[in-house]
């Protein structure tokens, strides 16, 4: 039973009703016979409730207001608050948002008519993910809050081994469940240490506890530990990659573009808790940050499966925010206010960008896959000739996330960059300075992995004739990534505009901000920003149409392109999207540890062979893969002991009872 602190009418009555609409919206189409009628239902519910949702979190974020209700439970464990403050409604924004538009990505991608078994258990699922996500930035007791974490962590696992007859999909659930439930396990020490603390399990109110406490430091590396790991922070990311891979692709977008942010949401939450946080903190933030950006998209560079490239991608952006939050709270530490805001700017105008340009991709990816029936880059090409929407959509998306102007990843990267350029005169953090050239070096790398993405699916010829004739998609498969491409465009036109839309999350993390001038300051920087991106977006679509209307007064004949003296060029004298990486990626060979195949050419005539360049998951093949097998062998002497006789067992008893009375005499 819930009961309001205030009044019963309000925005957070609409975002709580709307997530729980979401979470019951699957459960029809359990139990209707007819195929498709549950989906349809449950798209409807899902668009709907998160049109409402996505209303009310921007109303409670601009109100800057906190609403709370109680529920009545009989749990041990103190009152059970939910609460929405500016925080919680800005990160709501994202779950409303990328859920509506994968729901209905989800109608062309994975009907019901051809997909009986699989579609009713998935539509619920999803469903349930979004609704968990939703109670989760609600949540205000330590208890419930795992109790959602946990729903979210069971119900992303259902939906990724939706297609479990195959190996590989069944070995990335194994890895995830091992992986998530280790990042709880580190949870429930960091919320029972907070009980402990406080003598409730109630969340701390922010800036109530010291970071000098004797449990302080342990807190804030358990919840590093838990949260970091459905963040996908490296060394935590084991997961990622294949569960982002396998996965139905708008599940893909969802666990990308939210779910990671969850993660993020806790880190996030438990730094407000305290209230003189040391410089320490601030800087494993920022080294860790830096170097999963680095190594995520050097990973990324090295794919072969789309899924594969755009998952380590995902780490990268992780990194970037991460980056972001490590600078802001090395400001807390030093009262910089100028490198807070910088920070928490960037780091939040990053979540939200994330939460366009990504899901955008992931879709893309499903409607590339929907189309030619595999994920792997080098059996694609040419496909932008017939899908040109898709192609288009896709290009937006590339674009955005190489952090490329006038499009919307630029500009949370261009905040960090003046945060760490406005600390040159400073006397105590001008070693940020190095982050500047290790984020450019990011973003050369994001640019050389989407432009092989890029070209090796849609430029070029085919590589293989025998792949499934492709075909442009259905409109609701492409109203989704449409959509998000405009706001991918809207805020790198219009960047001043989005700034104010996080800077109510970065007030409530700081309260001192309310005082400075800096959002005006810097949204005045953004805005002459936002001119120089309209006139390079006119500049653009003026010289498209010039080329247009000249190709179409011209007579216009086709030939084959020179092939250096070839005169029978084929599909397979063009760059691989492996052949186009393969010196970047040899730069970080010491890290990744590819499995490289070199074909050995003997004789005048040689016969036909084969070369490939496999990247592997190098933390997890080379340390954890080979730890679970030692233990393993380790643990089967244990088993050697379990003879199954019983006068064994009591020969056992009897030594375990004779030494326990020689150690208690």
């Amino acid at each position: 039973m819930f009961y309001a602190r205030q009044g019963m009418f309000d925005p957070a009555l609409v975002a709580l009703a709307a997530t729980l609409a979401i979470g019951f919206s699957g459960i029809p189409g359990l139990f209707l016979r007819k195929p498709g009628l549950g989906q349809k239902s449950s798209v409807v519910i899902t668009i709907f409730a998160s049109l409402a949702g996505l209303a009310a979190s921007l109303q409670l974020l601009f109100n800057k207001t906190t609403t709370t209700y109680l529920i009545h439970w009989n749990l041990p464990f103190g009152s059970c608050e939910l609460a929405i403050d500016s925080i919680s409604a800005f990160f709501l924004m994202p779950v409303f948002l990328v859920v509506g538009a994968g729901s209905l990505f989800s109608l062309g991608y994975w009907p019901a008519v051809k997909n009986q078994e699989t579609e009713p258990v998935l539509t619920f699922f999803y469903g349930l993910l979004a609704s968990s996500m939703g109670l989760l930035l609600m949540a205000r007791n330590g208890v419930f809050f795992i109790i959602a974490w946990e729903i979210m962590a069971l119900s992303a696992y259902f939906l990724l081994v939706t297609e479990h007859e195959q190996k590989d999909v069944r070995r990335a659930g194994i890895v995830y469940l091992i992986a998530t439930h280790t990042g709880t396990a580190a949870l429930l020490v960091c919320f029972s240490l907070l009980a402990a603390q406080t003598g409730s399990f109630i969340l701390p109110a922010a800036g109530v506890l010291s970071a000098m406490s004797p449990f302080a430091g342990v807190i804030a590396l358990m919840a590093f530990i838990g949260f970091g790991a459905k963040a996908g922070i490296m060394p935590l990311h084991i997961w990622l990659p294949s569960a982002h891979a396998n996965a139905p692709s708008h599940v893909s977008a969802v666990m990308s573009g939210v779910m990671l942010k969850m993660g993020v949401y806790g880190i996030f939450r438990t730094l407000t808790f305290f209230n003189d946080p040391p410089l320490l903190w601030g800087g494993i933030l920022a080294i860790a940050g830096i170097a999963s950006a680095i190594l995520g998209i050097a990973f990324a560079v090295a794919q072969r499966d789309m899924k594969r490239l755009l998952a380590c991608s995902s780490i990268e952006n992780i990194g970037i925010i991460t980056t972001g939050l490590g600078v802001a709270m090395l400001g807390v530490s030093s009262h910089n206010t100028t490198l807070v805001y910088l920070g928490m700017a960037g780091a939040l105008l990053h979540i939200l960008n994330h939460s366009f340009f990504k899901p955008l991709l992931f879709l893309g990816s499903g409607i590339v896959i929907h189309a030619t029936g595999t994920r792997e880059m080098d059996q694609m090409g040419g496909l932008g000739k017939v899908m040109p929407r898709a192609a288009l959509l896709f290009l937006v998306g590339s674009v955005a996330i190489c952090g490329i102007p006038p499009l919307n990843g630029f500009v949370s990267e261009f905040l960090l960059y003046i945060g760490f350029f406005s600390q040159l005169k400073a006397s105590s953090l001008t070693y940020l300075v190095l982050l500047a050239p290790m984020l450019a070096l990011v973003g050369g790398l994001a640019t050389i992995a989407f432009i092989k993405l890029y070209s090796s699916i849609f430029l070029g010829t085919p590589r293989n004739s025998n792949a499934t004739a492709p075909h442009e998609a259905v409109f609701t498969m492409l109203a989704p990534p449409a959509l998000l491409a405009v706001l991918c465009l809207m805020v790198g036109i219009a960047p001043q505009f989005a700034l104010r839309l996080v800077f109510p999350a970065i007030e409530a993390f700081y309260p001192q901000l309310a005082t400075a001038d800096l959002s005006a300051e810097y949204g005045a920087i953004l805005g002459e920003m936002s001119l120089a991106g309209l006139l390079l977006l006119a500049t653009v679509i003026l010289v498209t149409l010039l080329w247009r209307w000249r190709m179409s007064l011209s007579n216009i004949s086709s030939a084959t392109t020179w092939g250096c003296g070839y005169q029978r060029g084929t599909n397979r004298m063009q760059y691989t999207g492996t052949s186009f990486s393969e010196l970047a990626v040899s730069v970080f060979n010491g890290i990744m540890h590819q499995r490289v195949e070199r074909p050995t050419i003997r004789g005048l005539f040689p016969s036909s062979t084969y070369c490939s360049d496999i990247p592997t998951e190098t933390l997890l093949e080379r340390v954890i893969v080979p730890v679970f097998s030692l233990v393993g062998k380790l643990f089967g002497f244990l088993h050697r002991l379990q003879h199954g006789l019983m006068h064994i067992y009591m020969l056992y008893i009897f030594a375990t009872l004779f030494i326990l009375m020689l150690w208690a005499h």
